[in-house]
C-alpha cells in the first residue's frame, strides 16, 4: 500500500529557520531521471501547484508533485547537520540502491 512521505519536525524547524513560508516559499521534493543510479532528488524551495500533494508542519510546507510521489511512498524527508555538512535527505524505502552522495537511487 502507499502511504504519502512523511516529514520530521527537523525538516520543518528547518524550513522555518530558513523563513520558507515567510517568503510564501515551500520544500518541493521531486524524483527525477538522471543520476548514477538512475533516478536523482531534486529539493528545492518552490510554490504549490494546483496537482501538488501538500505535507504541513509547524506553518512549513513540503510539496510532492503526482509523478514524484509513487517513488516517494512511506520515505521520511528528514534535515540533517553533520561534519559533511548540513541538508535535506530523503530515507525511502523504495530504494534498492543508492550512491554515495545520497542524491541518486535505484528502484
Amino acid at each position: 500500500m502507499q502511504l504519502p512521505p512523511t516529514v520530521t519536525n527537523r525538516a520543518f524547524e528547518r524550513l522555518a529557520e530558513i523563513g520558507a513560508a515567510d517568503q510564501g516559499q515551500a520544500l518541493r521534493v521531486a524524483v527525477e531521471g538522471g543520476g548514477c543510479s538512475g533516478f536523482q532528488y531534486e529539493i528545492a524551495l518552490d510554490t504549490a501547484k494546483d496537482d501538488d500533494l501538500v505535507l504541513e508542519g509547524s506553518g512549513q510546507k513540503v510539496l510532492v508533485d503526482p509523478v514524484s510521489l509513487p517513488f516517494l511512498s512511506n520515505a521520511v524527508i528528514d534535515f540533517t547537520d553533520e561534519l559533511i555538512g548540513a541538508r535535506f535527505v530523503i530515507e525511502n524505502p523504495n530504494a534498492t540502491s543508492s550512491c554515495g552522495c545520497g542524491t541518486s537511487f535505484s528502484i
